[in-house]
Order: structure tokens, then sequence, then C-alpha cells
């Protein structure tokens, strides 16, 4: 493959993103990022957090967003990728546990947990979506590959890219969170507000 024909291909992906709500009602793109702006705004205004959960390049993803979004956004956002908290909980219960247990201790009712799995079938994050919800916490998600996938029916608000290409769905996610931020501090400079330098 080409670039123009990788970078093409890429573009498709990002503009073909399906959203759906906790009842699998599907809305446009655009419908759904205001609401998850929404929720986003409205939860952290009053002092909640936002979480981030993710492996491997989704777990890097959650840590370039979770710090945009307190440095930022000026939002209180948090990940779970210490590496002491990785492994104890690993070897001390198991590593399907390895989010669920830190936000069964950590969230609050009210936090966004953002939960992000290219397959969207990854049993951590399924586990941690899961816990999510029985904290009361208002849950997006952020999955891609087959559209059945496990993750897509976890969240109030659920991103879907239809593609089978890590790269391209990571790239997506990654442009979908920064997305969010960037128009949370953008609205909030419409009002006088002034963005933290880079």
């Amino acid at each position: 493959m080409t670039m123009t024909g990788y970078l093409r291909e890429l573009g498709r992906a990002m503009t073909a993103v399906e959203v759906t709500d906790g009842d699998g009602r599907t809305m446009s793109l655009d419908e759904g990022f205001e609401r998850a702006v929404s929720i986003l705004t409205t939860q952290t205004r009053t002092g909640l957090k936002v979480m981030f959960i993710g492996n491997g390049a989704s777990a890097a993803i959650g840590s370039h967003q979770a710090l945009d979004y307190w440095k930022n956004g000026g939002m209180r956002a948090v990940t779970f990728n210490d590496l002491a908290l990785l492994t104890a909980i690993s070897n001390d219960y198991s590593y399907p546990e390895v989010f669920e247990k830190p936000i069964e201790m950590f969230a609050d009712a009210g936090d966004v947990l953002l939960a992000i799995s290219s397959s969207g079938k990854s049993d951590n994050i399924l586990r941690g979506a899961d816990a999510g919800r029985r904290t009361g916490c208002r849950v997006i998600t952020l999955s891609g590959f087959r559209p059945d996938n496990p993750l897509r029916s976890r969240g109030e608000l659920n991103f879907y890219v239809p593609s089978m290409s890590y790269g391209h769905v990571e790239v997506t996610h990654l442009a979908l969170s920064h997305t969010l931020v960037d128009t949370i501090i953008e609205r909030r400079n419409l009002g006088g507000g002034q963005r933290p330098p880079s």
C-alpha cells in the first residue's frame, strides 16, 4: 500500500465512525460528539473526574489524554497505568481485574470513564467498563474491528471505528479524544478563558 492509499483509508475510517447510545440506537457522529462534550463538561464542572483505561497503544492514548484533559482542559483526569499498580493487581488478583479493582476503589458516582479498546473484546476493559457502570460512572467507549464487539454495548455512548486496521482504529480513537478536549477548550476560550501554554 502507498502512503497516499494508507492515508485515504485512514480518512475513510475517521469519517465512518458510528455512534450508538446505551440502548443500541444509532445517532450521527455530530450528535454523539455533542453528547460526549456535554457529558464531559457537565460532570467535570462540578469537580468530578475523567478516567481512561486501555491496553498497549490504547493505554498510551489514555495516558496522553489524561494529561491533556487536566493540563490543557482544566479537568481532573487520571489513568490507571502505573507499573506497580498493574503488576500488583495482576499478581494479587488477575490481569482481567487490573482496571476493575482501581475503578471500584477510586470512582465516584458521576465520574466519566473512557474505555478504549481496538478490538472491543479485551476482558480487562470490559470488566472495567462494567465496574464503571456499577459505581455510577458515565461510561463512554471507543472500539473498533468487528461491529458486534462487546465493548460497543457497554457505554452510555459508544464510538465505533469500522476498520480491522490497528493503526486506523488507534489514530481515530486518539483523534476523537483530542477533538473532544480541544472543543471544550475552544468553547471555554470563546467565553473569555485562556488555554494554558503547551
